[in-house]
């Protein structure tokens, strides 16, 4: 058995939670993770009491808590309003260390606007395709048409080729984006920043997208939680569901 081999299986083995987070950083995907998915972005319903857990856990941790999300801040902001917190958007394209302004990495925008114009071309021939536009990145939703599922495929595929972009699928979505970006970069670049500097990253996520973090979680000397079975053969444990993160999160908040 190789040393990687080894190390995945004792993860494996023990494939329990933190009984507290002492200690910790905490860094949360968002759709899928804190909120169940719904039909199109715009309908997520977030609990009034979200927030609230979210800041006491961000006071718990004196401010190691992010969000690291597909979805742009400004975006996440809304949704979790009053909180704000540090965080990573759109993959990773932007991000901040602390609550207020964002940096943004430079990314290639002619690209993406000419993937832009050929990802509308592309959905006009196929009815019920929903594109999401977070400027940096490109969300292509099949959600409310899985008959088109392989022909947007092939049509994602040819946009990337043709822009240089790639292709982060997700749970009925295939996403344009710069290369280079990802979730993992974004958890490293914020575990390098106070207040999450000299602490154990913990990383909570579901999707394909997400792998990327709890990779850079573990190599960093923390941890990953997989929301449901998408992720569970990489990480350190799983819960079933956002009702199971909730009463995760709960529990950890009166510690």
């Amino acid at each position: 058995m190789t040393a990687r081999s080894s190390a995945d299986s004792s993860r494996q083995a023990q494939h329990v939670l933190p009984a507290t987070l002492t200690g910790w950083a905490l860094f949360l995907d968002v759709d899928g993770t804190l909120l169940e998915i719904a039909p199109s972005p715009d309908a997520v319903v977030v609990s009034p009491t979200l927030p609230l857990l979210l800041g006491k856990l961000q006071q718990q941790l004196n401010g190691a808590l992010a969000l690291i999300s597909g979805r742009p801040l400004a975006e996440l902001d809304q949704l979790f309003q009053p909180l704000q917190c540090a965080g990573a958007g759109l993959h990773g394209a932007e991000w901040r260390s602390s609550p207020g302004p964002s940096q943004l990495l430079p990314v290639d925008l002619a690209a993406l606007e000419d993937a832009r114009q050929r990802a509308h071309e592309l959905v006009r021939a196929l009815p019920g395709v929903l594109i999401e536009d977070k400027g940096r990145t490109i969300a292509l939703h099949w959600r409310k048409a899985p008959a088109h599922e392989a022909a947007l495929r092939a049509g994602a595929e040819r946009i990337a080729g043709a822009t240089g972009l790639v292709i982060q699928p997700g749970k009925c979505v295939f996403e344009l984006k710069p290369a280079g970006i990802n979730k993992g970069d974004a958890l490293r670049r914020l575990s390098a920043q106070p207040p999450f500097a000299g602490r154990r990253p913990l990383f909570i996520g579901d999707d394909l997208t997400d792998a990327f973090a709890i990779e850079a979680a573990q190599r960093l000397g923390g941890a990953g939680i997989a929301v449901g079975p998408t992720l569970a053969a990489i990480a350190d444990g799983e819960l079933a569901d956002p009702a199971a993160v909730l009463k995760q999160l709960q529990c950890w908040s009166e510690q």
